[in-house]
């Protein structure tokens, strides 16, 4: 039985502040066939300091230094914003989820109803907010860019211990590096988690392109998370490792494709194997005339197409045995 891989396409903080922009976001990330599109909600005065200096990516990308506080601020989503898009969301056939950075946030999510929460890389060591969202419920996504498996596992334990069960609990391998290098994407560590802590596994993915992510389907992944924006060359922090809406389109499109490639453990014919098993199968074949009485041997005897006779996997049980009839060259035994 096929599994259905949940897909992500994140929006983060891509509508730039704008609600059009989000809408439109939601409107794509629908057509593309994702299950969610996910936005990131935060109060800035709850998030950061005012010194807290931006990170390198962020830097690089809007081409600014300094603290992240006037950057987030610009990039706020109020709580009437969260409700025209959980509408535009619905209307459009598709499911909205973000990601909250602070408690508050948290709260007004819950509030409204969200069906699940994603927790950022970066707060896999916020016991607060951990215990916040184990206590609404509701399943939560977790992801474990810069983690180490020991910081994994308190995370797993702190939500358990706030009331959620480990079922509800799925585990994003991930790398917090905008554009991820493909040397250190190290996705077998995904199946690590898997196995160490015995939870729902999937890929946050930071990587240009859509090859790392169709792979982590391929590796066992239910659910990927890839951000995309409406163009790559608009001003922002995540835009340049984002996808693009044809990408996002295309990456959809890949991983449909390998959930239906990967089918069951089951080895057997497909249904289209076994209308042509007769053409590309062979049979035990007379290689000369043999008369009725004679001795089968290998040199009387050789097999061909097509595979509607006897099989040469019997090929030791019918040497030795004898022509209970006269056979042409060619002729089937």
């Amino acid at each position: 039985m096929n599994t259905h891989v949940i897909i992500i396409a994140e929006a983060g903080v891509n509508h730039n502040g704008d609600i059009g922009t989000a809408r439109k976001m939601i409107e794509i990330a629908a057509s593309s066939g994702a299950d969610f599109i996910k936005f990131q909600t935060f109060k800035t005065e709850k998030l950061v300091t005012a010194t807290a200096q931006k990170a390198s990516y962020q830097e690089i990308q809007t081409g600014v230094q300094g603290s992240q506080f006037a950057m987030l601020k610009k990039l706020e989503l109020d709580e009437q914003a969260h409700q025209d898009l959980i509408a535009h969301a619905l209307k459009h056939g598709i499911r909205m989820i973000s990601t909250p950075f602070d408690e508050d946030s948290a709260e007004m999510l819950n509030r409204l109803n969200v069906e699940l929460f994603k927790v950022g890389s970066g707060d896999l060591t916020n016991i607060l907010l951990l215990r916040q969202l184990a206590r609404f419920g509701k399943p939560i996504i977790l992801s474990t860019g810069m983690a180490e498996m020991e910081e994994i596992g308190k995370a797993i334990g702190i939500i358990e211990q706030a009331g959620l069960s480990r079922s509800m609990i799925t585990v994003l391998h991930a790398n917090t590096d905008y554009p991820t290098p493909y040397t250190d994407v190290n996705l077998r560590a995904m199946q690590t988690i898997a196995t160490e802590f015995g939870v729902k596994v999937g890929y946050s993915d930071h990587t240009d392109g859509i090859e790392v992510p169709v792979a982590a389907v391929a590796l066992g992944a239910g659910v990927i998370e890839k951000h995309f924006t409406l163009d790559r060359n608009m001003e922002g922090p995540d835009h340049k490792a984002s996808l693009e809406p044809d990408g996002l389109r295309a990456m959809v499109q890949s991983i449909r494709h390998i959930e239906q490639a990967l089918g069951s453990s089951k080895k057997e014919p497909s249904a289209g194997e076994r209308k042509n098993m007769a053409a590309a199968r062979k049979s035990i074949v007379a290689a000369c005339p043999i008369r009725k009485g004679e001795p089968f041997t290998p040199e009387n005897l050789t097999v061909k197409r097509p595979g509607t006779g006897i099989s040469p996997l019997q090929w030791d049980n019918i040497i030795g045995t004898f022509a209970a009839r006269d056979y042409l060259s060619d002729e089937l035994i």
